[in-house]
């Protein structure tokens, strides 16, 4: 069962990385944005997550853009994304090829 969660998760993984801010060239996973991803055996995916500003224009649409990806996964029977800004977002939470991509190294 618990192979089942991981590999589930691997994929939300996956889809998260499709998902980008339309002003920034990097794909919400990898700038840090995911805070937590939680996969139970039902096939309930709950996302917390931030954004890089709490007055992003985009906030809507990449929130909506997360669920849809999300919920395109067959095992996936229903999608939850909170959204939260604690704590809050800085470049550091960006992987290394994020700040590669944007010139912050």
């Amino acid at each position: 069962m618990e192979n089942k969660i991981l590999a589930l998760e691997e994929k939300v993984v996956d889809m998260l990385r499709l998902v980008f801010d339309p002003e920034i060239p990097v794909n919400i996973y990898d700038l840090g944005l995911i805070y937590e991803i939680d996969v139970d055996d039902q096939g309930t995916v709950k996302i917390k997550m931030t954004l890089t500003a709490p007055n992003c224009p985009a906030a809507d649409f990449i929130i909506e853009d997360v669920r849809f990806k999300v919920e395109s996964i067959d095992e996936v029977k229903s999608v939850e994304v909170d959204l939260v800004f604690e704590p809050e977002w800085d470049k550091e939470m960006m992987s290394e090829e994020a700040k590669l991509e944007l010139g912050f190294l």
